[in-house]
C-alpha cells in the first residue's frame, strides 16, 4: 500500500511596510545598534502601523498571495490553521476571520498557540489531517503582531520582536517527500520565564495590571536563552540521529529566528556550516510563529525538490521541537 505523506507545495509571506531600525529604537530606549546586533543579530524589524489592522489582516494577505502563486481556488481549501499568540481578539478565532477575508468559503479552521514553536506544532497537526486521508488541501499560517504586546520602554524585549505573516499550502503526496519525522516537546516550567501575565482568566486586565504593565510580554532572558540553546539543539540532533542524517545530508537548517547565538549553537550541534543555515533575523527580528515560514519564503528560489530540511524552534511554555522535512517542489 502506498504511503501518503504531507508535503508543502507552496509558500508565501507578507510583511508590513514600516521598518523599525535599531537607530530609531535608540531614540526610544537606552540602547544602540552595536548592543542589539552583538546580542541578537537583529538590525531592523517590520511593524504594522495601519490603523484598524491586526494579525488576521497580515495572515489574509499571506493566504491570498499563496492562492495566486499555487493556482488554487479559495473554495478548494478545506482547513485553515493559524498559529499565533496575538489573535485579533479572544474570540472569534483568527482562522475564522482569515476564512472570511480570504474567501475560503468551504474551509473550517482553528488557532494554535504554541508561541514561537507554533508553526512546527501546526505542521505536525496538519500532517495528521493529510496522512489520515481526511483532507487534501490545508493552509497553515504563522502570523504574529508582536508590536501589540511588546513594552517599548523595556530595552531587553522591545529590540527583539517584529510583525509578519507567512502561509504554506500542504497537500498529500505518494512520493518520498514532505514531513518525514518530528520531535516535539512541551515543558510547563517555562511559564514563569516567558509569559503575558494579564488578559487571561487567571488575571483579567484591570487598572492595576495596566499600571504594572502586565499586559505586555515578560521575558527572563537569561533563563530563556539557557533553555533555548539546549532544547533546540537537542531536538534537531534527535531527529537527525533517528533518521541517520549527518550535516552532509542536510541542505538547510530552518531555525526559529529568535537570537543569532541560539541559531549558531543549533547549527553547530547539527554539524552544519553557516552557508546551510537560513537566516533573516537581521531583517525581521523575531516574528514568533511566522519566522520559519518567512525563511522558507525568503529561500524558496534556492530550494530544490527532495532537499533535506531540518526545522527547529523554541517558544514560550516552554515548547520546542524539530521536524525533518523533504522539500516538495522545484520553484517554477
Amino acid at each position: 500500500m502506498t504511503q501518503i505523506r504531507a508535503a508543502i507545495t507552496a509558500v508565501n509571506g507578507w510583511l508590513p511596510e514600516y521598518v523599525l531600525t535599531n537607530e530609531e529604537l535608540s531614540t526610544m530606549v537606552d540602547t544602540n545598534d552595536e548592543w542589539i546586533m552583538t546580542r541578537t543579530g537583529i538590525k531592523e524589524r517590520r511593524i504594522l502601523k495601519e490603523a484598524g489592522k491586526a494579525t488576521s489582516d497580515m495572515a489574509t494577505e499571506a493566504v491570498k498571495g499563496l492562492l495566486v502563486k499555487s493556482g488554487t481556488a479559495p473554495e478548494d481549501i478545506e482547513l485553515v490553521i493559524v498559529c499565533t499568540i496575538t489573535p485579533d481578539m479572544a474570540f472569534p478565532n483568527t482562522a475564522s476571520l482569515v476564512c472570511l477575508k480570504a474567501g475560503l468559503s468551504k474551509a473550517w479552521g482553528f488557532d494554535l498557540n504554541a508561541a514561537c514553536s507554533g508553526f512546527i506544532f501546526g505542521l505536525e497537526t496538519a500532517t495528521q489531517f493529510i496522512t489520515s486521508g481526511k483532507y487534501k488541501k490545508i493552509i497553515l499560517v504563522g502570523a504574529d503582531m508582536m508590536s501589540t504586546i511588546v513594552d517599548y520602554t523595556d530595552r531587553t524585549t522591545c529590540v527583539l520582536f517584529g510583525d509578519g505573516a507567512a502561509a504554506v499550502l500542504i497537500e498529500p503526496t505518494s512520493e518520498e517527500l514532505g514531513v518525514m519525522d518530528t520531535e516535539l516537546k512541551t515543558n510547563g516550567i517555562g511559564g514563569q520565564y516567558l509569559n503575558l501575565k494579564a488578559g487571561g482568566s487567571l488575571k483579567p486586565i484591570t487598572a492595576e495590571t495596566l499600571a504594572n504593565r502586565e499586559n505586555f510580554l515578560f521575558q527572563d532572558g537569561q533563563n530563556v536563552f539557557k533553555f533555548a540553546v539546549k532544547s533546540m539543539a537537542d531536538a534537531a540532533e534527535a531527529v537527525m540521529t533517528r533518521n541517520n542524517l549527518t550535516g552532509d545530508d542536510i541542505a538547510w537548517l530552518v531555525p526559529h529566528q529568535a537570537n543569532k547565538r541560539i541559531i549558531d549553537a543549533t547549527a553547530h550541534r547539527a554539524g552544519l556550516t553557516d552557508d546551510k543555515v537560513m537566516l533573516n533575523i537581521q531583517k525581521y527580528g523575531n516574528t514568533t510563529a511566522a519566522t520559519i515560514p518567512l525563511c522558507l519564503w525568503d529561500w524558496e528560489k534556492q530550494l530544490k525538490k527532495g532537499d533535506n530540511l531540518i526545522l527547529a524552534a523554541f517558544g514560550g511554555g516552554f515548547t520546542w521541537g524539530s521536524i525533518y522535512l523533504k522539500w516538495g517542489y522545484d520553484t517554477k
